[in-house]
């Protein structure tokens, strides 16, 4: 096996793992917090992309403040859709929600290709970004390299959040139990929006490694890496942050290696993954790195 080919496809894999693993752990978030599928979140990832798009097309604004407002808008965007949508649903059975998630789904692609258009749009790439680095025998886009820098650093900041501060200890209290936050004075409301807000974050920022990655987007953009993130937050242990994140490289390696290694089997791809999904929902129910009840946050 030629060692320079196979370093090549591990960094694409883990670059792609990254950005499944990002958007993963958005779903893994919400869930750990408010017990809540968010079938929505894919579709959050797109409307970020069109963010950023017509943010630096209209406004002319440079390329890292349309990133920036786009990830702003984008936590904005998935505060309403939580006041709008699932709050008014939060007393009923939790099968209101996740249908009001699909409902919202639809809304968002929908509201996408009427504002927006059904065509592809060309996503802007700096030029930094287009570059080839060479390393030894080792061609590697740019891309991957920063997809996986800026990966690790908001994972970092995730877990400092989560792990050092005050909205991050409430919302590990809430996600163990609703009324026993509230006895200890915590502002339920207020920490659910801002887990929205920081779930709809994480979307934004997979949304710019991916839109970096294939640099075209349109309406249903967000249906394969929300699908994709899905499936690795549910192998990983539906709200299971570490899980979601593993669970992520799991499926970038298979989605680059198999079609790279083994190309007879690359019309397989779609197939091995969904078997993996469903090995592990049958061996390890609640994934692998999930936990019966308690702490998924």
């Amino acid at each position: 096996m030629d060692i320079s080919l196979f370093m090549q496809h591990m960094v694409n894999a883990i670059s792609l793992g990254f950005v499944f693993g990002l958007v993963a752990v958005g779903y893994a978030l919400v869930y750990g917090v408010v017990k809540l599928v968010n079938f929505a979140h894919g579709d959050v990832f797109m409307m970020a992309a069109y963010f950023m798009f017509y943010t630096s097309l209209i406004f002319g604004a440079p390329w890292l403040s349309a990133v920036i407002i786009g990830i702003v808008l984008t936590s904005l965007l998935g505060v309403g859709i939580e006041k709008v949508a699932y709050k008014p649903l939060r007393k009923y059975p939790r099968i209101n929600s996740l249908v009001s998630s699909i409902g919202m789904s639809f809304l968002l692609q929908n509201f996408a290709v009427v504002v927006f258009g059904g065509i592809q749009r060309s996503f802007p790439v700096p030029e930094p970004m287009k570059k080839t680095l060479v390393l030894g025998e080792v061609r590697v886009q740019a891309v991957s390299i920063y997809t996986i820098i800026f990966s690790v650093v908001v994972v970092l900041i995730l877990t400092f959040i989560l792990q050092k501060t005050k909205i991050g200890l409430a919302m590990r209290i809430l996600s163990r139990d609703f009324d026993t936050a509230r006895l200890m004075g915590i502002n339920v409301n207020r920490t659910i929006s801002f887990t929205f807000a920081l779930g709809s974050a994480l979307a934004a920022v997979s949304a710019v490694f991916w839109a970096l990655r294939y640099p075209q987007i349109f309406p249903f953009m967000g249906q394969y890496p929300g699908s994709r993130a899905f499936i690795a937050a549910v192998v990983g242990g539906i709200g299971s942050l570490k899980g979601a994140l593993i669970g992520g490289f799991v499926l970038g390696m298979l989605t680059v290696l198999l079609p790279a290694f083994f190309p007879e089997y690359s019309g397989y791809r779609e197939a091995f993954i969904f078997a993996l999904l469903v090995l592990v929902l049958i061996f390890k129910p609640n994934g692998l790195f999930g936990q019966e009840a308690g702490e998924k946050a």
